[in-house]
């Protein structure tokens, strides 16, 4: 109430103005509540963007939904931490939540509707930050059914063939990788992380 009365209170013109007919048309009350209402506007979409309206909660679960695809997709890094093994001790910390999401065959599966029903689903529960970022998380699991094809139809044991299935695993397991830290970390920050295709398939899906 004291905001919206500071908002609309009269301005006096200034003396100097009076002295100068040459600006008849010069409303100054109403110049002063435009400049506040288009300030109040870039204000609110500003907070917006920055992620002001996400609570520590809501971060902590979006960020937590990237570990979802990287768990299910991690098999496909190991050409890249047999040549690299620096990459086992920055996973090493990642272990037990891949023993534990691989435990038994069904465990991807329940996580999977879990996300999708609990969360993606729940507006009443969850904010549109949270199942936006959840709903990013499956589609990027879903997009693993294509290497998982490929590497169950096309099997070579040398050559070329084998080749272009680590450099094709490879690729997979970095672009998993990436997605985690920058998708946890935007998160963290309370900002929106968008992955390139996934974002748009997302937002089809929250309402």
């Amino acid at each position: 109430m004291a905001s919206s009365a500071l908002l609309y209170y009269p301005l006096k013109p200034s003396p100097l103005l009076r002295c100068h007919p040459q600006l008849p048309g010069l409303n100054l009350p109403q110049l002063s509540v435009r400049w506040r209402r288009r300030r109040l506007g870039s204000l609110a979409v500003r907070a917006a963007k920055n992620g002001d309206a996400a609570d520590p909660p809501d971060r902590l679960i979006a960020a937590a939904c990237y570990l979802y695809p990287f768990l299910d997709g991690v098999q496909y890094g190991r050409y890249v931490m047999a040549q690299f093994p620096a990459f086992q001790v920055v996973l090493q910390p990642l272990v037990p939540a891949i023993r534990l999401f691989r435990s038994t065959p069904i465990t991807p599966i329940l996580l999977f509707f879990t996300l999708y029903f609990a969360i993606v689903r729940n507006p009443s529960r969850f904010s549109r930050y949270v199942r936006f970022n959840t709903m990013q998380a499956i589609v990027l699991d879903i997009l693993l059914i294509f290497p998982d094809i490929l590497n169950q139809s096309f099997n070579p044991t040398g050559g070329i063939g084998l080749d272009l299935l680590q450099s094709l695993d490879s690729t997979v397991f970095l672009f998993l990788l990436v997605s985690l830290i920058y998708g946890s970390t935007t998160c963290i920050l309370g900002q929106v992380p968008r992955l390139p295709i996934v974002a748009e398939a997302a937002e089809k899906q929250v309402m």
